[in-house]
């Protein structure tokens, strides 16, 4: 909004000028939205605090968890979504369709973790909804999306798939990439919040993520930066670094408080609203495989599940101690905040090898 008034003034003060530049907003995103989160952090947690919108803990998790983190508020996504909206709507151009696609993801999601957490927080349950209400709601909104993307983008490169390390390598997916890119979507969104188990634990790799596709959004935006490293010119797809931007600057400014001792948990509401919008970024940039590759952490936490369901079905025993992984060391006597910041290590090197990909074709 602001930026579209700041567009209209343009012609008459020249110094205006330096807000056409992506990065410069980007920057600005990522400020406004910490800021925020930052300036309203703090009354927020007393808020929810008084009004006993309490974390409940898994009665079969580690038995530190039972102890310490008893009592912390949830609901925290709230916070995160309230910096992240206020970045975009303040600095990004909203008559940019990937800006509304990325809205309608985060949005969506959103209000599907804040029902979740509501469910959990009213019956006093860890449970909250049923795993089958909350993924034909993600499909839906998926769905409801991304249907809408294919109808607003004009770009022939749309429904293709690009694999990192082959410079030719292209499937066009077809009619194939709407269930495609549910799929990305819905399983990011998940990833995510089966990660957010830990103090941290989530918040860092989201900002590690967001950060290399704030790059990939910019490069790929930028005809000559895209020739030069042979990735897909999407017209108009800059205006995605901004909004990569804004979950940035709201990221650091919940790990304030999310920081080992965690005075708030970010919740479904947060963790649902990030990993689906993550997704959805990386449908659009055309890199949903070096997005797997970023997100490499999240990949990890969400096969850990899956194996460890499967095995208990099939052979009556389990793999790990405890699923996600992160339990598992727990539960092997590492202390907590070894468990994220070796987990944090692991997605920094696999950020690295992810933006390595964009030049190794």
């Amino acid at each position: 909004m602001l930026y579209s008034l700041i567009t209209e003034l343009i012609d008459q003060y020249s110094f205006l000028n330096v807000f056409k530049y992506l990065t410069f907003r980007t920057g600005l995103a990522m400020f406004t939205s910490m800021f925020v989160v930052l300036l309203i952090g703090t009354p927020f947690i007393k808020f929810f605090s008084a009004r006993k919108i309490l974390n409940p803990i898994r009665d079969d998790g580690p038995t530190e968890h039972i102890i310490k983190k008893i009592g912390t508020p949830t609901m925290g996504g709230v916070l995160i979504l309230f910096g992240l909206f206020s970045g975009i709507l303040l600095w990004g151009d909203l008559s940019n369709y990937h800006i509304w696609f990325l809205l309608f993801i985060v949005t969506g999601f959103g209000l599907l973790g804040a029902y979740d957490d509501y469910k959990k927080i009213k019956f006093k349950d860890s449970s909250g909804v049923s795993f089958k209400f909350k993924i034909i709601f993600q499909i839906l909104i998926a769905f409801v999306g991304i249907f809408g993307l294919t109808q607003l983008s004009q770009n022939i490169e749309l429904t293709n798939l690009y694999f990192p390390f082959f410079k030719n390598l292209i499937i066009n997916l077809g009619w194939f990439f709407i269930p495609f890119s549910i799929f990305i979507i819905v399983g990011s969104s998940n990833a995510v919040n089966l990660t957010d188990g830990l103090d941290g634990l989530a918040t860092v790799p989201v900002i590690l993520v967001a950060a290399c596709f704030a790059f990939i959004s910019y490069v790929t935006g930028n005809i000559v930066f895209s020739e030069y490293l042979n990735i897909p010119y999407l017209e108009g797809m800059g205006e995605a670094s901004v909004f990569c931007g804004s979950i940035i600057g709201a990221c650091l400014g919940f790990l304030w408080f999310n920081a080992p001792p965690a005075k708030i948990f970010m919740g479904d509401t947060g963790s649902l609203a990030l990993g689906g919008s993550l997704g959805a970024i990386g449908i659009i940039t055309k890199h949903e495989i070096v997005l797997a590759i970023t997100g490499g952490l999240f990949v990890l936490e969400a096969v850990s599940v899956i194996i460890q369901v499967l095995s208990f079905k099939l052979t009556g025993k389990r793999i790990f101690r405890m699923a996600p992984i992160h339990h598992h060391f727990e539960k092997k006597g590492w202390a907590e905040s070894t468990v994220v910041i070796r987990f944090w290590i692991i997605s920094i090197i696999l950020a690295m090898i992810g933006l390595a990909t964009l030049k190794l074709r």
